[in-house]
């Protein structure tokens, strides 16, 4: 094993894993231990509203049963992002001494919408947000005032690429392309972008494999590991598998692991998603394992999938 590549699993527990988690967590393990690397299991259960315990459990019974193991993490103690807030505390205070986080009185949907990852239609930017521009003594006024703010982060007006290792060069304006994102809710609660980063940073993670819908996150994830003297990972975005007029949905029940571990062998299941992504010609079983000894993005399709 070569414990300088270091990939990761990081679903949210939010509902069952369906067809599509699928895809991008197989597409993570095989980056990953096609490299000799190691794997961690994180849990991305920041919005205490939308996260289950039973549904964390399901996941992980789900990969063992796909036959995706890991080296590490949930459920150890700290492998859960509920459990890491004073390490996002410490990276929120080290932005605010830099000026770097602002106060923000925006919309609720907003801030509600922002500890979740972002998703293809959800405004969870804003690149002119009139808050930036509040004076000292504004801000100071609604805070007295008990109007509890999210807090922003203050992005600058820079260029910054990733080297995508599937879609190659992608670069983004900071401020312009991406706008000021929030990086802490109203009611506390740290928020997606923040989180992420600051967990890639300190557990090392060399390796990011997801779906593509999360590639635009990517430039402004590198941006702010640096800000915070870490190093960016290397990123690798996969296809979607879509339903109709967009990406498939936890609420699709005849895709989720509950029917399919029902219904079908895991082989099975990996078997179909390997010919969808394009590393197989037909849906015959195979696993993960099987796929491993000859995986190669240059084989995975670079455009959505729809089932």
């Amino acid at each position: 094993m070569d414990t300088k590549i270091v990939g990761r699993f990081a679903p949210s527990p939010s509902g069952y894993l369906h067809m599509g988690n699928l895809l991008a967590l197989l597409l993570a393990w095989l980056d990953c231990r096609a490299l000799g690397g190691r794997l961690i299991f994180r849990m991305e259960d920041l919005d205490p509203a939308r996260s289950r315990a039973e549904y964390a459990a399901a996941m992980a019974e789900d990969l063992r049963w796909l036959g995706l193991d890991w080296d590490e993490g949930w459920p150890a103690a700290g492998y859960a992002q509920s459990e890491r807030s004073e390490l996002y505390e410490e990276a929120f205070d080290a932005l605010m001494k830099r000026d770097l986080v602002y106060p923000c009185w925006c919309t609720r949907a907003e801030r509600l919408a922002a500890a979740s990852a972002p998703h293809p239609g959800e405004a969870e930017h804003d690149p002119g947000c009139p808050c930036a521009r509040l004076s000292r003594a504004e801000r100071e006024r609604r805070l007295l005032a008990g109007r509890a703010p999210a807090w922003k982060l203050r992005l600058p007006d820079l260029d910054v690429t990733v080297v995508d290792g599937h879609f190659g060069s992608f670069t983004q304006n900071l401020r312009r392309d991406a706008g000021d994102c929030i990086v802490r809710r109203a009611d506390g609660v740290f928020a997606y972008q923040l989180a992420v980063s600051v967990d890639d940073m300190l557990m090392g993670v060399t390796r990011v494999v997801r779906g593509r819908d999360l590639l635009a996150s990517a430039p402004r994830q590198k941006w702010l590991i640096e800000t915070l003297g870490g190093t960016a990972p290397a990123y690798c975005h996969g296809p979607l598998l879509t339903a109709g007029d967009g990406k498939l949905s936890k609420r699709l029940g005849s895709l989720s692991t509950q029917v399919l571990r029902r219904e079908r062998r895991p082989e099975e299941v990996v078997g179909q998603l390997a010919r969808l992504c394009g590393l197989r010609e037909t849906d015959a079983p195979v696993t993960p394992q099987e796929l491993m000894s000859d995986f190669d993005w240059r084989r995975v399709s670079r455009e959505d999938i729809p089932v």
